[in-house]
């Protein structure tokens, strides 16, 4: 199994560390903070806050490193790994795509890099937060643009199975455009409505009232705030257009709710939406060889597997 080094030790490169060392792999890691690093070791598991060291040992086992920290800390850790891995394999786990590899292929252009995002979460941060399940039986993101380096492919796959996750090949861009909708938009829904039943000060009415559909639609506005904003930043272009989608269907809501009262449009549609995606809870796994004639043949199969919304089955060992 090949080894693991993970930049980055908050609650998805923790709980990536956490599934490593659960399956037997060799696997350290890095923490921003001394307290950090220190509440790791306690745990038994190897973090560190010195980076640089941790570089040179992946380099010297041809360890798979995995950046998880957020975008906005990106491009400093590539300078890193560009002065002493340069030529390492390379994955991430953050929740952009191409905004991470436009940055690769600037600050560590010799990586051979590809993209991952597995879609697991909390509303917690930090090592504290991680856990060794938290992927299982999550979609993980696998990137299939064309002129990626399979063997590495099988690398990052590989990585998703040992954490229970289910692996997703999609596009980069495709990727950006699919997680606006159904990661950042709900973020940013959930602030709005937080805010909207907070209301003005001194009025805790509505608070005081709230259950289960309050406390389910405004989940993740727990999550920090910096953490929100690199995220949503981070995919702009794509978060716009879902916006903007959003918009359209609050407006027409709000012009039929004015007009007719009639609400039956927006709610029947939103009901068919939610069972769409309970229709998706147990995709069909399919098998890919990755050592066809043609690299890019294989990728554009892989993307055409994820846009059905179907995932790769794990290979015999």
């Amino acid at each position: 199994m090949r080894a693991v080094c993970v930049l980055g030790t908050g609650l998805i490169g923790g709980s990536v560390l956490r599934a490593a060392v659960r399956d037997g792999r060799d696997a350290w890691g890095t923490a921003a903070s001394d307290p950090t690093a220190a509440a790791a070791v306690a745990d038994g598991f190897d973090v560190t806050t010195d980076t640089d060291a941790a570089l040179r040992r992946a380099a010297e086992a041809d360890a798979l490193v995995v950046v998880a920290v957020p975008l906005t800390a990106l491009d400093a850790v590539l300078a890193r790994v560009d002065e002493i891995a340069p030529d390492c394999r390379l994955t991430d786990a953050i929740s952009v795509k191409g905004a991470v590899a436009d940055a690769v292929a600037e600050h560590a252009p010799q990586a051979r890099y590809v993209g991952g995002h597995p879609m697991a979460g909390t509303a917690e941060s930090g090592w504290a937060a991680g856990s060794p399940d938290l992927f299982d039986g999550a979609a993980w993101v696998v990137a299939a643009d064309d002129g990626l380096d399979l063997e590495v492919w099988r690398d990052v796959a590989e990585l998703a199975w040992t954490c229970g996750a289910r692996v997703v090949p999609a596009a980069s861009d495709e990727h950006d455009l699919a997680v606006a909708k159904i990661s950042h938009l709900p973020h940013l829904f959930a602030a709005v409505l937080s805010a909207v039943g907070a209301g003005g000060q001194g009025d805790d009415l509505a608070l005081s009232l709230a259950a289960s559909s309050f406390a389910d639609g405004t989940r993740v506005a727990g999550t920090r705030p910096e953490l929100v904003l690199a995220m949503c930043e981070g995919n702009r272009s794509a978060l716009l257009a879902a916006v903007d989608d959003a918009l359209g269907r609050l407006g027409a809501m709000r012009g039929s709710l004015a007009s007719t009262g009639g609400l039956a449009a927006t709610v029947t549609n939103g009901y068919e939406g939610r069972q769409r995606w309970a229709s998706t809870r147990d995709p069909l796994a399919l098998p890919v060889a990755l050592d066809g004639d043609d690299p890019d043949a294989v990728l554009a199969e892989l993307r055409d597997l994820g846009r059905r919304g179907d995932v790769v089955e794990p290979w015999k060992a």
